[in-house]
């Protein structure tokens, strides 16, 4: 009869042993993959925001006319969502104007009324939203007292690099409201 018992214990310890190597399996089978979807999602809260409001090369000053005309460009730069980062993107376009023989002014090409692209209107020396028909003189500045936008064209900061080299710090403001607020 001990051998028995002793037979019995030994198979009871063998189940037991059985049953907590399947349950271990189990959680490790499940709570690999469940980390790695978890890792996956909480990529963009991990990563570090980077500034929006980078300093691109736009162009080359000889590009630019003497004569004070705006220049119409698309800015291009790295760009990134929550997952994908982009290389050589377009991200929004600025209008250049020589005042001097090394001196820029740069606005962003997007009316601050509601979000259109403003035209350069060389018949009228200045940008006429074709949205809503607001309009700015040469120096962004709103010229028409009906003018629907609650401020003048958003300027960037502009430099002169290498001697040649036009430098936008390119950034979008948030469109409807009298003051300039970036949009990170």
């Amino acid at each position: 009869m001990p051998s028995e018992i002793h037979h019995a214990d030994n198979q009871d310890r063998r189940d037991f042993v059985k049953k907590v190597a399947a349950v271990v399996v189990g959680a490790l089978s499940t709570l690999v993959p469940a980390a790695a979807g978890l890792m996956v999602l909480c990529d963009p809260l991990r990563s570090r925001l980077t500034d929006a409001r980078q300093w691109v090369r736009v162009t080359s000053l000889d590009t630019l006319p003497d004569d004070g005309v705006p220049r119409k460009y698309t800015v291009v730069a790295a760009s990134a969502d929550a997952w994908n980062r982009f290389l050589n993107e377009p991200i929004g376009a600025v209008y250049l104007r020589r005042t001097g023989p090394a001196t820029l002014r740069a606005f962003n090409v997007v009316c601050p009324h509601a979000g259109c692209f403003v035209d350069y209107v060389p018949g009228m020396q200045g940008f006429r939203c074709p949205c809503h028909g607001s309009a700015f003189a040469l120096d962004g500045a709103i010229s028409d007292p009906t003018s629907p936008s609650p401020r003048g064209l958003d300027s960037l900061e502009v430099e002169v690099r290498s001697g040649s080299e036009v430098w936008v710090r390119f950034h979008n403001f948030l469109a409807g409201h009298k003051e300039k607020i970036p949009i990170a």
